[in-house]
């Protein structure tokens, strides 16, 4: 009997062996499990003291088929059936004007032009459009548009979107000379708005005319000399003021058009001359007629001898002095200077009337 008892407590037998083995592997993977689903828990339980919604944050080992059942995390949306924890206050950010609908803040808006440079051709407008562009007040398009008598019929969004963005309290302007002698524009700016500022820069008009052909003849060689395009007859003194460079410089019989439209009040003239002798006084005066303060004074100019007429000096913006293109203050052609006395006393009765409507004296005799 003895020998029986010990014969059982021998070896285990190879079907218990495996049981053993079965028993032992499954309490390993229920250790692993539940020690995986302790630290879940622990990260769900820190994004319930957070405020932050219940949702998993990445796979983990043995639990990779929950993670593809789950909805998405979306911290924007609070879990229905907990309590979404008060936010801090917060500051509003400041918004810009002209921030879009969106709310993300933009540089400013686009506006349509409060004032226009609308002439003259080879009177100096360019330099006006230049200088006034340092004032912080004024935001100007570098290009000229020439919405009101070349692309009128694009209308008013399409001229809208090409202007620069500009604060409430910023000026939005363009220049455009041709619309001084275009029939159909004071009718176009005024219907656009009639509270629009104009600035007419002239000269002279003999120099503005020699200085209108010299600029043609650098991009067409060919053509007639300026004393053929002058006069239809040089005998008689028959000036020809079918050629548009003539023509130009009949500045008050321009200005009747405008002014059946817009008071005098609201055009201001500068003079090309004194632009260039002195260019801060009459900056100044074109920083007045806008409405904003006298920012550009004497410490922005410097004059250019090779030019001819002032440059601005470097600023904060700018490494380097700025002056006016190639194109500008080139040499103008000889003239004989008969052809200039006959186009002087040609003129003469067109600026004396010019003077007295505008009440200002160019001193062009």
């Amino acid at each position: 009997m003895a020998y029986r008892v010990l014969g059982r407590a021998g070896p285990p037998q190879p079907r218990r062996a495996r049981r053993l083995l079965f028993a032992f592997t499954l309490s390993l993977s229920c250790t692993y499990l539940c020690y995986s689903f302790l630290c879940c828990c622990d990260d769900l339980g820190r994004s319930r003291l957070l405020g932050a919604p219940r949702c998993l944050r990445g796979p983990s080992a043995g639990g990779e088929k929950l993670l593809q059942k789950s909805r998405p995390c979306d911290p924007s949306r609070p879990t229905p059936s907990e309590p979404s924890a008060p936010s801090p206050p917060t500051v509003p950010a400041p918004r810009l004007s002209g921030s879009n609908h969106s709310g993300s803040p933009k540089l400013g808006t686009k506006r349509l032009p409060q004032a226009l440079i609308v002439g003259v051709k080879k009177g100096g407008t360019r330099a006006v459009l230049e200088f006034i562009r340092v004032h912080p007040d004024v935001r100007a398009l570098g290009t000229e548009p020439h919405f009101f008598d070349r692309n009128y019929g694009r209308g008013l969004d399409w001229y809208r979107s090409l202007m620069p963005r500009t604060l409430e309290s910023q000026i939005t302007l363009e220049k455009t000379p041709s619309y001084f002698v275009t029939q159909e524009a004071p009718r176009r700016i005024f219907n656009m708005s009639r509270d629009t500022k104009l600035i007419v820069v002239v000269r002279n008009p003999v120099t503005r005319a020699i200085s209108d052909y010299t600029q043609t003849l650098s991009k067409k060689p060919d053509i007639p000399t300026f004393e053929g395009l002058s006069f239809r007859n040089r005998t008689l003194g028959l000036v020809d003021v079918s050629w548009n460079a003539i023509r130009i410089g009949m500045y008050v019989l321009h200005l009747e058009s405008w002014l059946q439209y817009f008071p005098l009040a609201q055009i201001h003239f500068v003079s090309g001359e004194r632009l260039i002798t002195d260019p801060a006084g009459e900056m100044g005066r074109v920083q007045d007629f806008l409405g904003i303060k006298r920012f550009i004074t004497d410490k922005h100019f410097y004059f250019n001898k090779t030019k001819g007429f002032p440059c601005l000096k470097k600023t904060e913006s700018s490494l380097l002095p700025r002056c006016l293109g190639k194109s500008k203050g080139r040499t103008h052609v000889q003239i004989d200077p008969e052809v200039i006395d006959q186009l002087r006393e040609f003129y003469r009765p067109y600026n004396i009337k010019f003077y007295e409507t505008v009440g200002q004296d160019f001193r062009w005799e």
